[in-house]
């Protein structure tokens, strides 16, 4: 086995430099990395919104937060308001962090359902500091209050941000097109890159970020495709950036719409928009009157199409090629999972980086792991679309009508009969996202755990009454996002 000493990454965008500034800052002293890209091919780039693992990846990395914040004109998020979803006109709000107080045996939603049938609990979200937050326009990062937060941010500074990174730490980065991929005719494997240049590129592992079009996984290596669009049925999307009309608030707003939803991300300096659609139910024309009539504040870009196809490779990682982000697959940006699945793909690739060289059960495990958090992402993506009231037009008849995994209607019956969510392994979304969607999308379960009843019914009014009053309290303390955002990053207006 020949020992990996050279990694070329195949297209920049956040994907590439996501993957040139983690492996550089922390395996590059004994790896020779290179990025190649040419500035003639645009990246996606709307992927701004972010879910709170990425924290993690920022403290690995040692990224100063401020000054992250204030290079991709951030805003803080708590999380995703769901409107017009369960049915038109009724929203709830899929917050970060957790909603009241388990014990051993059951979720806090167990004690929640036998207060409300004694009529002593209020709303799910009343007992949940982020939700609060969000909805009162409030932030603060204080480590004692111990707020979850993700960020929004403009994914084309974030990228050029890393990239200054990836570059300090020794990444090399090379400008061109991709002409040939040549592969190995013994292994198999992909030997080099040959740019329209004439320089050719060889390595010892590659790393795919060439987007939707995935050169070295599927064009080069023929993987093959995983299509969940019988579960997953939007294709295109729109996206267009406007001036911002008022304060930014702390959280993504997702609006259902006719044959679709429109997202809402406030930055800094503006406001990121766009319409995911179905086109067999919403013609593209259809899809940009509804996305311009429903904007708040006017366009400083004209609308962006993006064609996808729901679903994942038959291997992430193939040979001696590892493909992340939009070239392993796409589920669509609903709960913001993009930016994580690429870090989750590059975070394991780091773990098992084969330094003394590719191995088949190395492959095989990373496959395994990738498989199975993708596949419980895609879960709770469906459940939004499948588990609605809204009958009123032929797209969201179809999603309610839909056939679905196994899986997901096993997590449904449970719930609805039981009040029951388990997480299992390697998932993102834990209990309180589960039972907030569910309960969110109109699923009241049936039954409460038994252990409630080991409280009397004053204790358990004392108990609910404390953690409402205790979230209360903690959110009035706070003061506006938008007092925070000046005070502790402000980013300087382009």
């Amino acid at each position: 086995m020949n020992r990996v000493k050279k990694v070329i990454i195949a297209g920049g965008g956040t994907a590439g430099w996501m993957a040139a500034a983690a492996i550089s800052k922390l395996l590059g002293k004994n790896l020779e990395i290179c990025l190649v890209e040419s500035d003639q091919i645009a990246t996606v780039g709307v992927g701004e919104a972010t879910i709170p693992p990425l924290l993690t990846l920022h403290k690995l990395l040692e990224i100063k937060e401020q000054d992250f914040m204030v290079a991709t004109q951030a805003t803080f998020k708590l999380g995703i308001s769901f409107e017009n979803w369960r049915d038109v006109n009724e929203d709830y709000i899929h917050s970060f962090g957790t909603t009241g107080q388990d014990c051993w045996a059951a979720g806090f939603q167990h004690f929640w359902l036998k207060g409300k049938q004694q009529g002593i609990a209020s709303d799910y979200g009343d007992y949940c500091p982020e939700l609060l937050a969000s909805l009162a326009g409030k932030f603060a990062v204080q480590p004692k209050l111990g707020l979850n937060y993700a960020y929004h941010f403009d994914a084309g500074l974030y990228a050029q941000f890393l990239r200054k990174m990836a570059e300090k730490h020794g990444t090399r980065r090379v400008e061109g097109k991709i002409s040939e991929v040549q592969c190995c005719n013994q292994t198999g494997m992909i030997d080099r890159l040959i740019l329209e240049s004439g320089e050719q590129l060889e390595g010892d592992l590659f790393i795919d970020c060439t987007g939707f079009r995935g050169l070295l996984i599927e064009q080069t290596l023929h993987t093959g495709y995983l299509d969940w669009t019988h579960w997953l049925p939007c294709d295109s999307a729109l996206a267009v950036q406007t001036e911002n009309t008022q304060p930014p608030i702390p959280y993504t707003r997702s609006i259902a719409r006719e044959s679709g939803w429109q997202w809402r991300i406030p930055l800094q300096h503006r406001t990121g928009n766009g319409l995911v659609y179905c086109s067999r139910y919403m013609s593209d024309e259809q899809a940009e009157k509804t996305l311009l009539q429903n904007l708040e504040g006017e366009p400083i870009t004209e609308p962006r199409q993006i064609r996808f196809r729901t679903g994942q490779r038959r291997l992430h990682w193939n040979k001696n090629c590892v493909a992340l982000g939009l070239a392993s697959g796409f589920i669509e940006p609903l709960e913001s999972t993009s930016i994580h699945l690429i870090q989750r793909g590059l975070v394991r690739l780091m773990q098992m980086f084969p330094h003394s060289g590719i191995v088949q059960s190395d492959i095989d495990e990373f496959n395994s792991q990738m498989f199975s958090e993708v596949e419980n992402i895609r879960d709770f993506i469906i459940l939004h679309y499948h588990v609605t009231n809204r009958r009123d037009s032929a797209f969201w008849r179809h999603c309610a009508g839909m056939d679905i995994p196994d899986s997901l209607a096993h997590r449904i019956e449970l719930f609805r009969e039981t009040g029951k969510v388990f997480k299992v392994p390697n998932e993102l979304f834990g209990e309180n996202s589960w039972t907030q969607v569910m309960l969110g999308q109109g699923i009241m379960p049936q039954q409460y755990h038994p252990i409630v009843d080991q409280m009397s019914d004053e204790e358990l009014a004392h108990f609910l009454n404390q953690i409402r009053t205790q979230s209360k309290r903690m959110v009035e303390q706070l003061p506006s996002h938008q007092d925070f955002l000046r005070h502790y990053c402000p980013a300087t207006m382009p």
